[in-house]
């Protein structure tokens, strides 16, 4: 009797098992990651330039600092092999133009930003050609 109740409760596991382990392991939504890679480069773009206005037009602190944490948020997104190193620089670029805009210092964060859109020009061309 006990052997007949533990066949009938491993069978019990072993069903919900398999029900539960379909659904896990569906397929997921195909997603295209070329699509997602040239949204973040835009959206890091988009904010870059936000923030290049906004310095120009006088420095309001929390635009520029909100533009930029939103572009080193996306560059984080635009990620292709060949131009890991690119998005890295980018990335120090924005960190130095974010702490330059933190200390007051327009001029300097302007500066880290054009050198930002720069690299941002080159890794674009890069994508644009593989793509």
């Amino acid at each position: 009797m006990k052997f007949l109740n533990k066949m009938a409760v491993s069978s019990v596991m072993a069903a919900s098992m398999l029900v539960l382990s379909t659904s896990a392991f569906a397929a997921e939504e195909h997603k295209d990651k070329n699509a997602a890679v040239l949204a973040a480069a835009q959206s890091t773009e988009a904010s870059m330039l936000e923030a290049k206005e906004a310095l120009v037009k006088g420095g309001d602190g929390d635009k520029v600092l909100n533009a930029l944490n939103d572009a080193r948020q996306s560059v984080k997104e635009f990620r292709y092999e060949q131009t890991e190193r690119l998005r890295q620089k980018l990335n120090t670029n924005l960190k130095n133009a974010r702490d330059e805009a933190l200390n007051n210092q327009n001029e300097k964060s302007l500066e880290e930003i054009n050198k930002g859109l720069t690299v941002y020009a080159e890794m674009k061309k890069i994508y644009d050609a593989a793509h």
